[in-house]
């Protein structure tokens, strides 16, 4: 399949999430009450679009699938929300959501509202991060933080960084980080184990796959583990470590698609070269970078 665009629209796209939202919603199984969203209109939607806007994603210029941004207090809701049949199984909802991310900011939470006669529905958010904070019969509330972006210009302000997300942190924390080759994940586990307060210097651990850092005080120790060469989560469970995770701060490099069974919540840092950056200079100092901070799971629902 194509790559998906995703943009934001307006009352003029009506029609088109309109036929998304019947397409996704009249396949789901017949529900009493009926679902509230097959009652929708062309006028309908267009009012909603004029007053929070929305998102259509694309494929090829068609259309497959879109969301209402429905922003009420601290939140943003994510209301039919719908992907068409055909599109299913494609990304087309994942990046449906990092859209919705990125049209949040401002507002700390993302908000979906699901039938709670549809569990497969309600697994699909909680797979992507989002946790049951409420439940009024027929309906459940999700609720997911929207991520944290921080422009960071030099190798020490990342360690800075790292220090101030280490004051947030406690054992039994999960911490995956994800960047390119140089991207600055081990600057960032440098400045997180000096938040910490732990012992050793904080290097690569590519050889040796994982390195254990004691607490020079009572606070939690430091596990710091590269996942370049491993094969799954379950080879992370089989590395001879002292320490238990429930009772370190793990942090994984290379961890995405890897590390996420470790734990049921995670911080998810993801590191890119801010535009026009090239990489790490002769000096050895980074050039500027976005890190993108990401609280997922039940230990940030209410954080």
């Amino acid at each position: 399949m194509s790559e998906v665009s995703v943009r934001r629209v307006g009352p003029e796209s009506a029609a088109a999430v309109l036929a998304i939202v019947r397409d996704a919603f009249g396949s789901r199984p017949p529900l009493h009450p009926p679902a509230d969203a097959l009652t929708e209109t062309e006028a309908s939607i267009a009012t909603r679009l004029a007053l929070g806007g929305g998102l259509v994603a694309r494929v090829d210029g068609v259309p497959v699938g879109a969301l209402l941004l429905d922003a009420v207090g601290d939140a943003v809701y994510l209301r039919r929300f719908g992907v068409v049949s055909a599109a299913r199984g494609h990304g087309v909802a994942g990046a449906l959501i990092q859209a919705a991310s990125e049209a949040a900011v401002g507002r700390p939470w993302l908000r979906v509202v699901a039938r709670e006669e549809l569990p497969a529905t309600i697994a699909f958010w909680v797979r992507r991060g989002f946790v049951q904070t409420d439940r009024r019969s027929p309906y459940v509330e999700l609720v997911r933080p929207v991520p944290v972006f921080h422009e960071v210009p030099t190798a020490d302000d990342m360690r800075a960084l790292g220090a101030r997300v280490a004051r947030t942190l406690r054992p039994g924390d999960l911490v995956v980080l994800t960047g390119d080759l140089g991207a600055g994940k081990t600057t960032f586990t440098q400045g997180l184990g000096r938040g910490l307060g732990v012992e050793g210097a904080v290097t690569s651990p590519t050889f040796v796959i994982a390195r254990e850092h004691r607490s020079t005080s009572d606070g939690p120790e430091l596990v710091h583990v590269d996942a370049y060469r491993l094969g799954g989560a379950a080879e992370l469970d089989d590395l001879d470590l002292d320490t238990s995770f429930d009772d370190a701060v793990t942090v994984v490099e290379w961890g995405e698609g890897v590390a996420e069974d470790l734990a049921d919540s995670r911080l998810q840092i993801r590191i890119t070269r801010s535009a026009g950056a090239g990489g790490q200079r002769a000096d050895g100092e980074l050039d500027p970078r976005t890190v993108e901070i990401l609280r997922l799971g039940p230990r940030w629902a209410t954080s």
